[in-house]
């Protein structure tokens, strides 16, 4: 498993949703970030999380969380487990006062929750090997012109990718 952070969510050209997750330690995957498509609720839910916004009612997530912690739980950690036909599958780990548990769960939102609750999120190394794309498409770097011509290249590999490229 790799340890990976969320880098941001973007769109495709078909106007989908896409939460990009890259390694945070250099390693074996280093150079990959892994695109999932997800939906606009999950994205929102996301983008919410990660700049600390608030809601005047509880998105399904914060509830989620809310449950966990009434129960005395947390979230121990994500992981992103495997790609199965171009269809991401992922686990939440619960850590309980008196056992842990594992609960199968999309990614999009077990992403969610982890980024609620900071639980460290994972990636299997064989998905970012199958899934990942170059991180140079997406890496911002110190450069104006050199940030422009990476997020154009990387809009032109968005305008041509379909989940279906990700099938096994």
């Amino acid at each position: 498993m790799v340890q990976v952070r969320v880098l941001g969510v973007a769109l495709d050209a078909a106007q989908q949703h896409i939460v990009l997750l890259k390694p945070i330690f250099d390693g074996v995957a280093q150079d990959r970030v892994l695109p999932i498509w997800i939906g606009s609720q999950e994205a929102t839910s996301i983008l919410i999380a990660l700049s600390n916004g608030h809601v005047p009612r509880p998105l399904t997530h914060d509830l989620m969380k809310t449950v966990i912690e009434r129960l005395d739980a947390s979230v121990e950690r994500v992981e992103v487990t495997r790609i199965v036909e171009g269809t991401f599958y992922a686990e939440i780990t619960l850590a309980g006062a008196l056992e842990s548990a594992v609960v199968d769960a999309r990614p999009s939102d077990a992403i969610a929750l982890a980024v609620r609750t900071d639980a460290p999120l994972f990636v299997a190394e064989s998905v970012l090997e199958e899934a990942g794309i170059p991180a140079s498409l997406v890496d911002a770097g110190d450069d104006e012109a050199e940030d422009e011509r990476k997020l154009d290249e990387f809009k032109s590999f968005l305008k041509d990718v379909n989940p279906e490229d990700f099938q096994g």
